[in-house]
């Protein structure tokens, strides 16, 4: 490649939504049956003779990795001044195995719908190059490839957890990001305000706190995490932790303001242990000064007892377990997944202290069961979603973690649907688009050219 940059980087999200449509869409595919997992290669456009099908599919060669949340890596981030790379390109999905400790990296450039592993880092390698284990989230930005892994570098990984880095040429592991950590010990998601240098992070909790399921004792306890940590993305140290309260348990997905000047961005809480609901949060930089607040609180949904799974039988609720959330590139909407009552939520969030409810939809759920409009029976909920760049297409899936999934789900099988988007407000399900993975489990989603969660950006929108 020459000295242009990728044709997919924008300098603005606003240039990013007058994007062209995606094409793609690259699922992450689970087997729990003693078969490999697989990422899945969807064909989404509408005017295509294979609309609608799976046009390709890689099978890993390990059985265990449970893949999670993949990413590119090259983005729009490439283009801020200080940190130029118009060599690199949106080629190399980095897909960790999140129970294996291992990572594929996977090239889509030549065949697009049938994407060729070219490299695999093995767990002992990842290891021991970064002191971590257990990677679950990719993003890339001014330094290299950034990811996030849960467990320190042990195969029992019981933590710190944290950040690594990677070379985008390479694709090699540079090493640990962090520089001091403070207080710091859980990790999940991390994000960042690019024109202000500062990194946030946030918190689910150390291997032996997920990977067996949920520990509700655990939860009741306020051991899981409940913070989120404020960083200085150049020195790579601890800045200040925010504690939103040990009944707040499992703070996880960051979203920022896609307008880098902005200081403000939204978190999601799975769980409040004293009622079940779940949260929404802000945070915000107030005169010189980090600062989070509650801003949506979505309550538990009574059910009855013979409707619920065994981990929610003594409460005789269902609680929304917010699991995932997105914002459109506009910084209108934000898109929250709630796993347990099989909602999917979208709030008009303009003024991203008082967030309006403006529309929803229903699927799955614990006790509700919804079908999808074309009749089609969907266990699980509304769980990693992803929306397209210039925010009509809200695309989602259903599974969260293997053995989280047998605890809600017991009958649990993979589907991928779409919402269609008013831009004025509102979401309704594409009645024809119904994709069901039977045994396959359905989790992340990654659209061809990048989606509303793929890029940062450098340059404010134009006013």
């Amino acid at each position: 490649m020459g000295m242009t940059a990728d044709k997919t980087f924008y300098p603005t999200a606003k240039m990013a939504m007058e994007a062209p449509k995606e094409e793609l869409a690259y699922i992450a595919t689970l087997n729990v049956h003693g078969k490999p997992d697989s990422l899945s290669t969807v064909d989404v456009n509408p005017e295509s003779d294979s609309y609608l099908s799976r046009v390709g599919e890689l099978t890993f060669p390990n059985i265990g990795d449970e893949l999670h949340h993949f990413g590119w890596n090259a983005c729009s981030a490439h283009l801020c001044p200080y940190a130029p790379h118009p060599d690199v390109e949106r080629r190399y999905l980095l897909i960790p195995g999140l129970r294996s400790s291992r990572m594929y990296i996977v090239d889509t450039k030549d065949n697009p719908r049938d994407p060729k592993i070219i490299k695999t880092i093995e767990p002992e390698e990842l290891m021991e190059k970064t002191g971590y284990s257990r990677p679950h989230t990719i993003h890339c930005g001014p330094e290299g490839i950034y990811v996030s892994a849960l467990g320190g570098g042990t195969k029992s990984g019981e933590g710190p957890g944290g950040i690594f880095l990677m070379d985008h040429l390479t694709l090699d592991i540079k090493g640990q990001w962090e520089n001091d950590r403070g207080p710091q010990h859980y990790a999940y998601d991390f994000w960042w305000h690019l024109g202000h240098d500062r990194v946030i992070t946030s918190e689910w909790g150390t291997p032996d706190l997920f990977e067996n399921g949920l520990n509700l004792e655990a939860a009741v306890a306020g051991k899981y995490g409940h913070k989120i940590h404020i960083w200085d993305l150049k020195t790579h140290n601890h800045l200040h932790e925010l504690d939103l309260g040990k009944e707040h348990q499992m703070v996880l997905e960051l979203r920022p303001s896609k307008n880098p000047k902005n200081t403000y961005g939204f978190v999601g809480v799975v769980v409040n242990t004293q009622d079940l609901s779940a949260s929404i949060w802000t945070w915000y930089l107030e005169k010189d000064e980090w600062k989070i607040k509650k801003t949506i609180t979505i309550p538990a949904q009574p059910a009855a007892v013979e409707d619920l799974p065994a981990p929610l039988k003594q409460f005789g609720a269902v609680p929304p377990l917010i699991t995932d959330i997105n914002l459109s590139l506009d910084d209108k909407f934000l898109y929250v997944s709630c796993w347990g009552t099989g909602e999917l939520h979208q709030y008009d969030v303009s003024d991203p202290f008082n967030p309006k409810l403006a529309g929803m939809v229903e699927i799955g759920g614990v006790a509700k069961k919804k079908a999808h409009p074309n009749g089609s029976p969907a266990t699980g909920g509304p769980q990693m979603v992803e929306l397209s760049r210039d925010g009509k297409r809200l695309y989602f899936t259903n599974s969260l973690y293997s053995s989280w999934d047998d605890q809600f789900y017991s009958d649990i099988k993979g589907w991928f649907v779409k919402a269609d988007v008013s831009q004025s407000g509102g979401i309704t399900l594409d009645k024809d688009f119904f994709m069901d993975f039977g045994d396959q489990r359905t989790h992340q989603v990654r659209l061809q050219g990048g989606d509303s969660s793929s890029d940062s950006f450098c340059f404010p929108n134009e006013e």
